[in-house]
């Protein structure tokens, strides 16, 4: 029983496929499937069976799949130990986010990077929007990811992956300025239960809240466009006949700095209504071992914390009540 073959078990049970592992792990499906029958041959009970077309895991499987995480785990412990590894304050950390988070912060994080003394992590980007339960699977491949859910949802498989809490960011409505509802302080599910909409994709934050709008009214949604893109949503809201619900901190900075629409829009608090959104990183275990992982972390983490700011300031969204 090999620790690469342990790794292989562990990622067929959260990618679902032999196909999806062998292109995470950048070998040959037929390598992935040889190392599973050595694995096979060191046991004396199944480790996987066909389902359909894909292999998946059995009970058995699933239990050495979770004891191997650990293996996993101290074995990136033992690298920590000799430093060649863990030690690497400028090593490459590959970062993957949401849209709107990308949008927020990544640019931030490159400049914070390239302008900060040592250490200076090789950071590279990529955007995945997914829906929540897709999230944890990402660490698969990527050393940081930036997922989302609301407050309500199932929390994070934390037997799977650590979580670091970056924000708990509300979704405001978003309004043009000459609408009759921009002159109300803060608004209600009932204000806005009969408005035309743009919304996201099912299983996105925006629809969620929508959802829950029309479940405390009892008022069908009247959902004009399905967009997931903050940006455009919020130009055709600028352009009239739509609201939308627009995260608060995340896309504020993306309309705030430079947009042509900065003045056009309203944002609105939604009360009596849980609007509120979780983002957090994402991270195998034995990937926060390593110091340029963990310095990434830190500076998000201190990104987060000055939009947060801005957004309570005005400064970046300031059509804000």
């Amino acid at each position: 029983m090999e620790v690469h073959q342990l790794q292989i078990l562990r990622e067929l049970g959260e990618l679902g496929s032999v196909k999806a592992v062998a292109e995470t792990l950048l070998v040959t499906p037929s390598a992935v499937s040889q190392q599973l029958a050595l694995l096979q041959k060191s046991v004396q009970v199944p480790l996987t069976r066909k389902d359909g077309r894909n292999l998946v895991l059995t009970d058995a499987g699933a239990v050495l799949a979770k004891a191997g995480a650990g293996v996993v785990a101290a074995m990136a412990d033992a690298r920590a130990a000799i430093g060649a590894y863990h030690d690497d304050e400028n090593a490459e950390v590959s970062v993957c986010g949401f849209h709107s988070a990308g949008q927020a912060l990544f640019a931030p994080l490159a400049a914070a990077v390239d302008s900060s003394p040592e250490p200076k992590p090789r950071v590279l980007f990529a955007d995945e929007d997914v829906a929540q339960q897709d999230f944890p699977g990402l660490t698969a491949r990527y050393d940081v990811v930036l997922a989302h859910r609301m407050d309500h949802s199932p929390p994070w498989p934390t037997e799977q992956v650590a979580v670091i809490p970056l924000a708990n960011e509300p979704l405001d409505v978003a309004l043009p300025d000459g609408h009759r509802l921009a002159a109300k302080a803060h608004l209600t599910p009932a204000d806005v239960a009969t408005e035309r909409w743009v919304t996201s994709r099912p299983g996105y934050s925006p629809a969620d809240v929508l959802a829950a709008i029309s479940a405390v009214t009892s008022t069908p949604s009247n959902i004009a466009h399905r967009i997931n893109d903050y940006s455009t949503a919020a130009s055709l809201v600028a352009a009239g006949g739509v609201l939308a619900l627009l995260p608060r901190y995340t896309a504020g900075r993306a309309l705030a700095q430079g947009s042509p629409l900065q003045g056009t829009l309203v944002l609105r608090t939604l009360k009596g209504l849980n609007t509120r959104r979780r983002i957090d990183i994402l991270a195998r275990p034995e990937n926060l071992k390593r110091r340029s992982v963990m310095a990434v972390c830190e500076r998000l983490q201190a990104l987060m914390v000055e939009l947060e700011s801005k957004a309570i300031t005005g400064t970046v969204a300031p059509n804000i009540r």
